[in-house]
C-alpha cells in the first residue's frame, strides 16, 4: 500500500471465541468482543432508505468511467434477502453508454472503528469495476484524498478471481500505489465476506473470517496525510464501467448486463 508508511502482516489468528445472534432471521457468529450495532439485510423489496442514498452522476465524473449512475429500477432491486446492482449497456459500447447504481449511507450510517463487512458476489467480464468502499464523513468539505479512503473490496473483470483492497491517504493515493491483490478463485461464483478490522491503531482486511487477515495498515507515524482514520465514515457500494482502472484492457460490448449481489452488510463494534 503505502511504502514506508505500511507495514503489511499475515496474522495466523485472532481471538475470537464465538456466541450466537439473530438479526433479520440470519444466523450470525459474533466475536465474544464485539456487538453487532448495525446491519442492513435487505430483507422487503425496496431499497432502506434510513441507510442508503442513490447517488446521481453524470457519465465520467470520476476515473473517467463510462457509466452514469441513476436510481433506476433496471439497475437495482431488492428481493429475497439481497441487493441487487446491475450495469446495463444502453448504447454504444463507448463511454456514455452505460447506466449503472451507487448508493451511499453518507450522513445516514456512519460508523468510527470496529469491524465493517459485506457478503457478496461478483460478476463476469472485462470492463466492469464494482467496489465495496468507506469514505471519510467529513469528505464534503476536506475533499478527496484528505478524508481517507477504505477499500474493502474492489474487483476489476480483467483480472477474474483476483480481489483488491487498498487504502487512500494525503500521503499516497490514486493507481500507482501497491495495492493487495488477493488470489479467491471462486469470486464469481460464491459469496465471500469482505470485512474490515478497524482500531485507532490499525486498519486490517480479511476474507471470510476474522481469523484470515490479508494486510494490515498501520503507518509508522500519525498524521493528518497518513492517518485520517480517527473520524466516523459512510458506506459505499456501486458497480463502475471502463475507466481508469476497470477499463485498463478495454470494456466486452457482449457481456451486458452484469449483476453485484450483496447479502448483507454489517457493522460490529467492542462492547
Amino acid at each position: 500500500m503505502f511504502r514506508s508508511l505500511i507495514l503489511f502482516s499475515l496474522i495466523a489468528s485472532l481471538s475470537c471465541t464465538k456466541e450466537k445472534e439473530n438479526v433479520s432471521n440470519k444466523e450470525v457468529e459474533l466475536p465474544e468482543e464485539y456487538k453487532l450495532v448495525w446491519a442492513d439485510e435487505f430483507d422487503g423489496d425496496k431499497v432502506n432508505l434510513d441507510n442508503w442514498s442513490f447517488v446521481l452522476w453524470d457519465v465520467g465524473k470520476v476515473n473517467n468511467e463510462w457509466q452514469e449512475y441513476v436510481e433506476n429500477t433496471d439497475n437495482y432491486k431488492v428481493t429475497n434477502g439481497r441487493l441487487y446492482i446491475t450495469a446495463t449497456k444502453t448504447g454504444d459500447n463507448e463511454k456514455g453508454g452505460y447506466t449503472s447504481t451507487r448508493l451511499s449511507s453518507q450522513k445516514k450510517q456512519e460508523f468510527k472503528y470496529g469491524r465493517i463487512e459485506f457478503r457478496a458476489k461478483m460478476m463476469k467480464g472485462k470492463g466492469t469495476w464494482p467496489a465495496l468502499w468507506m469514505l471519510g464523513s467529513n469528505h464534503d468539505e476536506a475533499g478527496w484524498p484528505e478524508c481517507g479512503e477504505i477499500d474493502i473490496l474492489e474487483y476489476v473483470g480483467y483480472q477474474p478471481n483476483t480481489v483488491h483492497c487498498n487504502i487512500h491517504t494525503k500521503s499516497d493515493y490514486g493507481y500507482t500505489n501497491n495495492k493487495t491483490s488477493i488470489n479467491l478463485k471462486t469470486t464469481e461464483e460464491d459469496f465471500h465476506t469482505y470485512g474490515i478490522i478497524w482500531t485507532n491503531e490499525k486498519i486490517q482486511f480479511y476474507i471470510d473470517s476474522p481469523n484470515n487477515i490479508k494486510n494490515t495498515y498501520t503507518p509508522t507515524e500519525k498524521t493528518a496525510k497518513t492517518w485520517p482514520f480517527d473520524q466516523p465514515f459512510y458506506l459505499i457500494m456501486n458497480f463502475a464501467v471502463g475507466g481508469n482502472w476497470g477499463g485498463r484492457e478495454g470494456v466486452d460490448g457482449n457481456i451486458w448486463p452484469q449483476t453485484m449481489e450483496v447479502d448483507y452488510v454489517r457493522v460490529y463494534q467492542l462492547k
